[in-house]
């Protein structure tokens, strides 16, 4: 009688390793980092961008989330030990080795680098700031009160890079060396993209602050710095504010690029979400605030969903 085969082997058992290291089982982390980016790719192009600039953007912002995750779970694996959600994360676990994790980080980043050679140069000049930036959040949390703000400037990136991709030209040579190179890059950036950066940058403070008080006594208790401990009993009220900020920067920058009645609905169903937030958090429970975190890839698809529709 023929033996089968195992349903799995150790190639299968790696494989489940580096999907949970990447949080794939969790997509809402690039989620939120997808629906901004989108909403200024189309705002940029006047509407769809094309199927290569959504291939690349989609496909960018999932990888670098990825390699993000491998080098945020190498730089706080002995900090994670000591937190209840974290514990089984891989590397602090043991079941993947610094050296492996951060080889996987590696990879993911060169594909995503990969993407951006497709793209024009002023795109390309900005993807070393953001790899840096990326870099540096984990470290953050030792020494900035906010960390959740170098996270919304990582989280931000894909905004100008949005519109350097479809306004930047390719008229200039990467190589050359032109000391005007980063001039016309930034020149590919209008003002409104600085607006939404801001308008992004409060979303993020608000739901990665929601995410902070899900580990506040554990954070306190090992050291750790963020938004949820800096805030103390202003948290539910900061929260709130950063909410108010972005969709009343976003509603009014997006304004007239939408018809009016099916941005209003839109930015009232945002509205709504952010009071079904306020429910959620103001008893500052595990359970609540991390429920919060996880529904915010909703509110960022209700904001793009309602510009591309109007």
């Amino acid at each position: 009688m023929l033996s089968s085969r195992p349903a799995s082997g150790p190639t299968t058992s790696r494989l489940r390793l580096y999907l949970q290291l990447i949080r794939w089982d969790r997509p809402v982390g690039w989620l939120v980092l997808l629906w901004p980016t989108l909403s200024a790719l189309w705002l940029a192009a006047g509407g769809f961008p094309g199927w290569h600039l959504l291939a690349v953007f989609v496909l960018g912002t999932v990888l670098m989330r990825s390699a993000g995750c491998c080098i945020n779970d190498v730089a706080d694996r002995d900090f994670d030990r000591h937190v209840k959600r974290t514990t089984e994360r891989p590397v602090t676990a043991g079941r993947i080795s610094v050296r492996e994790a951060l080889a996987v980080g590696a990879v993911l980043a060169l594909a995503a680098l990969v993407l951006a050679t497709t793209l024009n140069a002023a795109t390309l000049l900005w993807t070393p700031a953001a790899l840096a930036v990326t870099l540096l959040y984990p470290y953050a949390k030792r020494h900035v009160s906010m960390p959740q703000a170098v996270l919304g400037v990582a989280f931000s990136f894909g905004i100008p890079m949005a519109f350097t991709a479809v306004q930047g030209g390719a008229a200039f040579n990467l190589y050359t060396g032109d000391p005007l190179l980063w001039s016309q890059a930034w020149q590919a950036v209008p003002a409104v993209a600085l607006w939404l950066v801001l308008g992004n940058l409060c979303q993020v403070l608000a739901y990665d602050t929601e995410y902070a008080m899900v580990d506040r006594d554990d954070d306190l208790r090992i050291g750790m710095k963020t938004s949820a401990i800096t805030l103390g009993r202003w948290d539910v009220a900061a929260v709130m504010g950063f909410y108010a900020v972005f969709l009343a920067v976003w509603g009014t920058v997006l304004y007239g690029y939408a018809n009016f009645g099916v941005w209003a609905v839109a930015m009232l169903a945002a509205a709504a979400q952010v009071l079904w937030h306020w429910r959620l958090i103001r008893d500052r429970s595990r359970d609540g605030c991390f429920k919060a975190f996880r529904l915010n890839h909703w509110l960022g698809l209700t904001i793009f969903a309602g510009f591309v529709l109007g």
